[in-house]
């Protein structure tokens, strides 16, 4: 069995802008929130980082580990984590996302949350159905990148 996505989200993160609300009811994601959150043991757990090596299919058996927040409160909620394989998505996708962050070391390829989720899920063969319907950046971003949504 796939353990699920876990997502760490800030507690400060404005869930009226957050890409990944609405999705908190899905079975194959838990979410838990920082600082207070206690998340469960990570042994079997990759780190979606950028400057990873690639996530591939061959991390299919893994879960996965989103941290959800601006890139500034990402890194510290990274510092407190113990130490995890990390992979990174291919960095040949872009975000729709019109960005308005200093923080993020290459805005065009810096993705929503909800896009590194939706790409990382698609790479492992996972379910994707859902996963962008509230999105309002969609359609620009599926264009953007090339794809079809599975």
């Amino acid at each position: 069995m796939t353990p699920c996505t876990l997502i760490l989200r800030h507690r400060r993160e404005n869930l009226k802008k957050c890409s990944l609300a609405g999705l908190e009811t899905r079975e194959d994601l838990l979410f838990f929130s920082y600082p207070a959150g206690t998340l469960p043991p990570l042994s079997n757990y990759l780190l979606l980082k950028v400057g990873a090596p690639p996530l591939t299919q061959d991390d299919a058996p893994y879960g996965l580990l989103l941290i959800d927040g601006t890139w500034r409160l990402a890194a510290v909620m990274e510092k407190q984590l113990p130490h995890m394989e990390a992979r990174s998505l291919p960095g040949a996708y872009r975000t729709a996302y019109p960005r308005k962050q200093t923080e993020c070391p290459d805005p065009s390829s810096g993705l929503a949350s909800i896009e590194a989720l939706y790409l990382a899920h698609r790479i492992l063969g996972r379910s994707c159905k859902g996963l962008l319907d509230r999105y309002h950046w969609k359609e620009p971003f599926l264009l953007l990148n090339e794809l079809n949504e599975i």
